[in-house]
């Protein structure tokens, strides 16, 4: 019984994945013609990272305090890597550990 149950549920999901009603938007608006009282719509971009995000204030060398579990420590940055959003600090007591650039702040 189960076994004609699951073979049920399978065939459906496969069918409702091969449905060609639904089509993704970017396919609906190719496959119409454009009539002269519609516009287009302007899709808003986004804006590009600035500058002056919490990874550019850290460098290799800086004195910051690092919150781990809930509790502040001081630590010297090895490394930033922005595009991860992670920094490489060596604990006061000589260990080093990867954090999230947001429990970094500098002393």
């Amino acid at each position: 019984m189960t076994t004609k149950l699951f073979a049920v549920v399978i065939l459906a999901l496969a069918l409702s994945a091969c449905d060609s009603s639904t089509t993704p938007e970017g396919a609906t608006n190719a496959n119409r013609t454009s009539s002269p009282s519609t516009a287009p719509i302007d899709q808003a971009t986004p804006a590009p990272p600035s500058t002056t995000s919490s990874a550019a204030q850290f460098k290799a060398g800086d004195k910051v305090k690092v919150t781990i579990a809930g509790k502040a420590s001081d630590a010297t940055v090895v490394s930033v890597d922005e595009k991860q959003g992670k920094v490489i600090v060596k604990m006061s007591g000589g260990e080093e550990k990867t954090v999230a650039l947001g429990d970094v702040t500098k002393q």
